[in-house]
């Protein structure tokens, strides 16, 4: 099947995404989006405590995860129903018990969204099945996010794409045809925003496995804006995203790692999340153009190049010597280079101390 004699999965290039009311893609900044997830521990004031918090810290978007423990898996305890006993954090849990303790509570997503746009903050959330997309719809989220394990769930992707919505797609352990399949079910079922972010499904994730040079090939494969969902301790790797093209970044948030929880341990606290925001739009104001030459700001500085001067009075038919001529701040004289062929040579007038060196003086 094709569409104007292209594949389905093929487009023209990235298109911007318009998030609740922030327009997120190359040639804006960073947009950056603080996954609440588990960190609320249970508790819906600390869940609102953390929306303020972010506000605070000036992120543009909160992301909730919308599931029951129940639509999410079941309450089995084989071997396939657990957690690898080596898992640094949740070793051994049955996946039924880990998240019912992370699940964010159905009655909780209107006030949490509505602190939210009260704080300025878009607010939207990953469902993991059809129910939960109808709860969303319900409080008219802004956008979709899939999250990486549910990219494989193609009738997922195609019901939220159905919404007209902008989908975000998170790419951890994906194959490219993984990935090409997911893109190309959203854009057949009618999607026009979409956005593919790099991912390592690790939590936490180690930062030698960002593999963040894979940012401009998911770019140039899929034809999307491109984003990086960050599991890595601090901010760095989400910078060096943004410096590789990622227009969006996301990463778990939470009021204190101390506090314990089950993604406390690779969540950022408030006042990191404001560093993130700063030196992710520092990235972002340093991209600059794929061009080599002097920059606008740095105009007063070509005027302080080093040049040839005349360094000490001289009479008319001195000989030009390294003690008369030397290369100095500012610019003005000829080139550096050029002593080597103006040594030996005599002045044809007068020239005072601090005169720029032309061919004309001599």
């Amino acid at each position: 099947m094709t569409t104007n004699g292209q594949p389905p999965g093929a487009h023209d290039g990235p298109r911007v995404l318009e998030i609740g009311g922030h327009r997120v893609g190359p040639g804006h900044e960073p947009f950056i989006v603080a996954e609440l997830s588990g960190n609320h521990n249970g508790d819906l004031g600390r869940a609102l405590a953390i929306v303020d918090a972010v506000a605070d810290a000036g992120a543009q978007a909160v992301k909730l995860q919308t599931y029951r423990p129940d639509t999410i898996t079941v309450d089995a305890d084989g071997p396939a129903f657990r957690v690898g006993d080596g898992h640094r954090l949740w070793g051994g849990e049955t996946l039924h018990d880990l998240y019912e303790r992370a699940q964010t509570p159905w009655e909780w997503h209107e006030p949490i969204f509505a602190r939210a746009r009260e704080r300025g903050l878009a607010a939207f959330s990953s469902p993991f099945d059809p129910s939960a997309v109808r709860l969303l719809e319900s409080l008219d989220v802004p956008a979709y996010k899939i999250a990486s394990s549910e990219l494989v769930d193609l009738p997922l992707i195609r019901l939220t794409a159905a919404t007209g919505k902008p989908l975000i797609v998170s790419t951890g352990m994906a194959t490219a045809a993984e990935i090409d399949a997911a893109v190309r079910a959203a854009r057949e079922a009618g999607c026009e925003q979409l956005a593919v972010l790099g991912c390592t499904a690790a939590y936490p994730a180690s930062p030698q496995d960002g593999n963040l040079r894979a940012l401009p090939l998911l770019a140039d494969l899929f034809g999307t804006v491109v984003g990086y969902s960050d599991h890595t301790p601090g901010v760095g790797v989400a910078v060096a995203a943004v410096a590789l093209g990622a227009s969006l970044v996301e990463k778990h948030v939470t009021l204190a790692r101390a506090d314990g929880g089950v993604d406390a341990e690779f969540s950022l606290e408030p006042h990191e999340v404001a560093a993130l925001v700063t030196e992710t739009r520092r990235a972002w104001q340093a991209l600059g153009t794929a061009r080599i030459g002097p920059r606008p700001a740095e105009r007063e500085g070509l005027r302080f190049r080093r040049s040839l001067y005349v360094v000490t009075d001289v009479r008319a038919g001195q000989e030009v010597t390294e003690r008369n001529v030397r290369s100095i701040r500012p610019a003005g004289g000829l080139a550096p280079d050029a002593l080597g062929e103006v040594l030996g040579r005599t002045f044809r007038r007068d020239v005072p101390k601090g005169t720029p060196l032309s061919w004309s003086l001599l």
